[in-house]
């Protein structure tokens, strides 16, 4: 038997230090290799740390909540035989799945408040079926490897999960009204934030589980006017947040980028009728079918365009040479729980519009769920952000450090506009952008600005 202490790695490039946001393992439990153990956050995103070898958790040396330099010894464990990779057999897909969502669910449950009569009898929550207490089954999940795909495990958080459970799947929009509602962590954290009640919802998952799809359409239902009794002031005077992980990464790359880059910023109002009749026609075709279309994505094609007509908005200052890039890395401005994170999409003009409706899709969608790496926001080139979703007609976003141009859009909505000497109502949005003044002249800027412009005016201009 042999103790090993896990050092804190560098899971970026050049991080220094991250924050113990959640312990998956406790002192005592037997861990698999590649099995989660911790879950940290660093400067750019939320990270899950796999376990190099097989044994028992001795230690926790780091408390849940401190932050650590990299190499901070945060772990020790026990090995009795190298480490060796259990051969228990896998669950079937669907075992894993029911298992997960009834253990998710009571995890959920029991810290949103008391759970129903019926569901405190059985010990656990459960669908169809007994549970019995007991530990907290692991979870497979498939991580590629060089050499191909292996199958590892990865535990889910502790719980009071049944550790035998049969479950039988529900038909579409049925469920006991005496069990809690099936619904994962992070969809309930999205019925919380928009304010929908889950007892309300109709679920619509194979298992009987309320889906995200189902949140979003229960809360186009409800009106936008919910909430707007002013709320109480909290008893506290103050409320006092520590600056760190992503908001420290943010305030730094803020303040280097306003007080290094001089920048200068364009604005320019845009008739984008057309652009929202192209969007309805895909949102229609069948090429487009399950993927999300909105302005933003002919903005983006649109930006990936102008670039190759003005290829210095896409480069970087290094005080001793510009580097202007063959390429586009597409930042996307995305506002998360924890804070404003710009993941890119790689190679953004080797894709086609669907290819690039589809990337946009999965990189909000995972940034959204904390679940962005942070590859993903290295190397970006030039970025846009959608501040109309915010109801904001135009704003002067501050440039991603590294980049020398950054664009807005706007919202669109209907204004009165002269078409033909006539005063029409048409579709209207304003781009605002700003450029690092160093790299990118007036004129240069204008004419990629005008060039987006030209593009959200008529789109039928990108098929040319």
């Amino acid at each position: 038997m042999s103790e090993l202490r896990f050092p804190l790695p560098d899971v970026g490039e050049g991080l220094t230090e991250a924050e113990i946001v959640q312990w998956r393992v406790a002192p005592g439990d037997r861990v698999e290799l590649d099995q989660v153990f911790v879950e940290i956050e660093t400067a750019k995103s939320l990270v899950e740390l796999p376990s190099p070898v097989e044994g028992v958790v001795s230690s926790l040396l780091v408390e849940e909540g401190s932050t650590v330099d990299v190499g901070t010894a945060i772990l020790v464990i026990t090995t009795d035989d190298g480490g060796a990779v259990s051969s228990a057999p896998a669950p079937t897909a669907a075992e894993t799945d029911a298992a997960d969502l009834v253990a998710d669910t009571a995890a959920s449950v029991s810290s949103e408040g008391p759970r129903p009569a019926a569901e405190a009898e059985s010990g656990g929550a459960v669908l169809v079926g007994h549970g019995s207490t007991g530990p907290a089954k692991s979870r497979r999940t498939r991580h590629p490897a060089p050499g191909g795909a292996h199958e590892t495990l990865a535990p889910k958080q502790p719980r009071a999960a049944a550790a035998e459970v049969v479950v039988t799947p529900h038909a579409t929009g049925e469920r006991d009204p005496r069990l809690p509602v099936l619904a994962k962590p992070p969809i309930r954290k999205l019925a919380k934030d928009l304010g929908v009640s889950l007892a309300n919802v109709t679920p619509t998952g194979p298992l009987g589980e309320v889906t995200r799809d189902d949140i979003v359409r229960e809360a186009s239902q409800t009106s936008v006017f919910r909430n707007i009794q002013t709320p109480e002031y909290p008893e506290e005077r103050e409320y006092r947040v520590p600056v760190k992980g992503v908001r420290k990464a943010i305030a730094q790359a803020m303040v280097q980028s306003a007080y290094s880059a001089p920048h200068v910023s364009l604005f320019v109002d845009v008739d984008a009728t057309r652009t929202m009749e192209f969007v309805k026609r895909l949102k229609a075709s069948t090429d487009f079918a399950g993927v999300k279309v909105s302005p933003l994505l002919i903005m983006a094609k649109a930006m990936v365009w102008a670039v190759r007509r003005n290829p210095t908005v896409n480069a970087q200052w290094t005080d001793d040479e510009i580097i202007v890039k063959h390429y586009v890395n597409l930042g996307v401005a995305a506002a998360t729980p924890r804070g404003l994170l710009v993941p890119n999409v790689k190679e953004a003009q080797e894709m086609s519009l669907v290819e690039l409706a589809t990337a946009l899709e999965k990189l909000t969608i995972t940034a959204r769920d904390g679940k962005t790496q942070p590859s993903d926001m290295q190397g970006g080139t030039i970025t846009v952000t959608n501040i109309g979703v915010f109801g904001m007609d135009t704003g002067t976003p501050i440039l991603n450090p590294g980049e020398v141009g950054i664009v807005a859009l706007g919202t669109i909505k209907q204004k009165p506009w002269v078409v033909d000497g006539e005063v029409r109502p048409r579709f209207v949005t304003t781009i605002g952008a700003s450029f690092d003044h160093r790299v990118v002249d007036g004129d240069v800027a204008s004419r990629f600005v005008a060039d987006i412009a030209s593009i959200l005016e008529e789109p039928a201009l990108l098929l040319e």
